[in-house]
């Protein structure tokens, strides 16, 4: 998949974006729609960006680049800046680990195929998750997982957790990944996904930006944080995500540290996924002085920053 992501005559008056994160409003560069479990269809997420006067944005979907066409329709007709992008699966040691792909030549070269295991991986991973939870007391949960998707895409935790709660077995989702699909649980099948090299291989293969999605979601101590960050650049990435959602102020002024130690950029978004919860598209924490350069400034990116 080839998009033009940047044509100039429909988006003539985007402001471009700031040099540093202190001037930095009206992006989102993590979000999620019906392509893989968000709530909202790509056109109407854009719909939604526009009305809250987002400028710049990423539809990130999980291992698929399937709604990315959609958004980018919507998006030149409401005058938003959007790039290609998707939220990979992967593993380093032992952990889940996500790693977003910013991807102005679109889903080319290794990262297509990457695309069709990742589908595949992720049929075979919610067949374990379904036969774990079964054992659990979720009856048929590969089918009650498959109703809550409410399509044929591929299935993920939020589909589970969303049966979990139909079927009363939880009071909502958070307390479905707390007791059976976070980190650690039952639920939380990850031997199938491919290795941190890996996608960040993909990506680069594909002339796009590898971003780690979340650090400090990890549950990793400062330390092993470092650790995940080295490795990260060791084998290519070259961003990390500032801001997700809303956190602690002094641990992102600590992350923000981190970044800077080891060169890399920075990047931020909501990680949304569905209208009426706390996160909504452009809503996260402010950014703290830093000398962390944007993401944005990458020089693969000048077409999605510039006027």
């Amino acid at each position: 998949m080839i998009i033009d992501s940047f044509p100039a005559d429909s988006r003539a008056d985007t402001p471009r974006l700031p040099d540093t994160f202190c001037e930095v409003q009206d992006v989102d560069l993590h979000m999620h729609s019906t392509a893989s479990d968000g709530v909202l269809p790509p056109g109407e997420l854009v719909a939604l960006c526009h009305r809250r006067g987002l400028t710049h944005m990423a539809l990130t979907d999980h291992d698929t680049l399937a709604g990315v066409e959609e958004a980018a329709q919507a998006a030149a007709q409401a005058g938003i800046r959007l790039i290609p992008a998707t939220e990979l699966s992967c593993q380093w040691r032992g952990a889940n680990i996500h790693v977003v792909a910013l991807l102005p030549r679109g889903g080319i070269g290794k990262l297509g195929e990457g695309l069709i295991r990742q589908a595949q991986a992720r049929v075979i991973r919610a067949e374990v998750i379904a036969s774990r939870l079964e054992k659990l007391g979720l009856d048929n949960a590969l089918a009650r997982a498959r109703v809550q998707a409410g399509s044929e895409r591929p299935l993920g935790r939020p589909d589970f957790a969303a049966a979990l709660v139909e079927a009363g077995l939880v009071k909502d989702r958070a307390s479905a990944f707390k007791k059976f699909l976070g980190s650690g649980k039952p639920g939380d099948v990850k031997a199938h996904w491919p290795f941190l090299s890996e996608v960040v291989e993909w990506i680069g293969d594909a002339g796009g930006v590898a971003v780690l999605a979340h650090p400090l979601r990890y549950g990793l101590t400062r330390r092993k944080r470092g650790l995940l960050l080295d490795a990260f650049v060791d084998v290519g990435g070259e961003a990390a995500e500032l801001i997700s959602g809303f956190q602690n102020a002094d641990l992102t002024r600590d992350l923000a540290r981190q970044l800077e130690g080891r060169g890399l950029y920075g990047s931020l978004g909501s990680d949304f996924h569905f209208p009426g919860g706390p996160l909504a598209p452009g809503a996260m924490s402010p950014p703290p002085r830093t000398d962390v350069t944007p993401v944005w400034l990458h020089p693969a990116l000048t077409g999605f920053s510039a006027r």
